[in-house]
């Protein structure tokens, strides 16, 4: 009998442990999706910050890791310094790169921009306050990022942002849907 309440104890005192690391993890869970929503604030509020940008975060126990690209270096800065004030940041790891600085892709950015916001498929992003498409210009090479209603909306954008004058065009828009699917998964 009493090996009996020693195991017993034991599989209580085990189950007790794994409910407060489950908990501790759940509330660690919180306080990084808490910090990303701050984080992506923080990116989206700055007020340097143009759809020719591409700034990412992702937190991880605190640990926010911020990469893309910014056409100026001082914006760089600006949003390291932003991001590692915002409370509950134990560390910043940057991987921003800043875009080359070159007469030819301020042209061809706004080439491009023009070209897909003037369009009128798509005059409900250009109404918006942050337009969601971001033409990302380095050398020439053109990068779509950003998220569009739909597949049909994210080929017309690449085909305005083709024949503009650019070496290459990749497209990294993603639907609606697919970001509703990616964000599902990393609250999970």
């Amino acid at each position: 009998m009493a090996a009996l309440n020693r195991h017993i104890t034991r599989a209580i005192a085990a189950l007790a442990l794994a409910c407060a690391c489950a908990s501790t993890a759940f509330a660690q869970d919180r306080r990084d999706l808490r910090i990303a929503d701050e984080v992506s604030r923080a990116i989206r509020q700055y007020p340097q910050f143009t759809i020719f940008d591409d700034v990412n975060g992702r937190v991880d126990a605190g640990v926010v890791t911020l990469d893309g690209k910014v056409t100026m270096p001082y914006k760089k800065n600006d949003i390291e310094r932003l991001v590692s004030r915002i409370d509950g940041v134990r560390e910043l790891k940057s991987t921003i790169e800043t875009l080359s600085l070159s007469p030819y892709d301020d042209q061809l950015r706004s080439r491009i921009a023009r070209a897909i916001y003037s369009n009128p498929s798509f005059w409900n992003y250009a109404a918006m306050a942050s337009p969601p498409i971001h033409v990302i210009v380095d050398r020439g090479r053109v990068t779509l990022t950003g998220v569009v209603n739909s597949e049909v909306d994210r080929m017309l954008a690449r085909s305005l942002a083709t024949g503009q004058g650019e070496l290459s065009v990749k497209n990294d828009l993603r639907t609606d849907a697919e970001a509703a699917r990616s964000a599902a998964a990393v609250s999970r």
